[in-house]
């Protein structure tokens, strides 16, 4: 008979992405309250996130996107979210599955989560990170695309 073992690892970083899916259903259905606003990093290389070719060549990896004001059109799947963001004038629908979300903080709250998205996951609150950063000053205008050296420890 096969030693069947618990991965917590996953069961708790799949809770985790929940709470990232939460807070992305408030901003669709309420909008994003008081001055919350999210920084969500992600893989532009994972197979099923779909963003311009300006973009992916612009970001082969991973970038960061900020939502705050200027978003539109949130719209919350099973596996993945849409949102409509403005890059230099220009609005673009970015399609970005939970599986790529490899961070998301909302420094409003003094809130974040860090997700490995590898077989040995781990994650951490970054509120020490984003009370340090000051690349995480509050953003205005257009969408704004930061560098994900920013939510790194130094």
């Amino acid at each position: 008979m096969e030693k069947l073992e618990i991965n917590y690892d996953k069961l708790v970083e799949k809770a985790l992405k929940h709470v990232v899916i939460e807070a992305l259903k408030i901003a669709a259905d309420e909008g994003l309250p008081s001055e919350h606003h999210y920084y969500i990093t992600f893989r532009t290389n994972h197979p099923s996130a779909r963003l311009s070719a300006q973009l992916l060549n612009q970001y082969p990896e991973e970038m960061t996107i900020v939502m705050q004001h200027q978003f539109a059109n949130l719209m919350i799947g099973e596996t993945y979210f849409e949102v409509d963001l403005s890059f230099g004038g220009v609005p673009q629908t970015l399609r970005i599955p939970y599986d790529a979300i490899t961070y998301f903080a909302d420094p409003y709250a003094k809130f974040g989560l860090s997700f490995s998205n590898s077989e040995d996951t781990s994650f951490q609150n970054a509120e020490d990170e984003l009370d340090e950063s000051p690349e995480l000053k509050q953003a205005s205008g257009a969408a704004t695309v930061i560098s994900i050296d920013a939510f790194r420890k130094k």
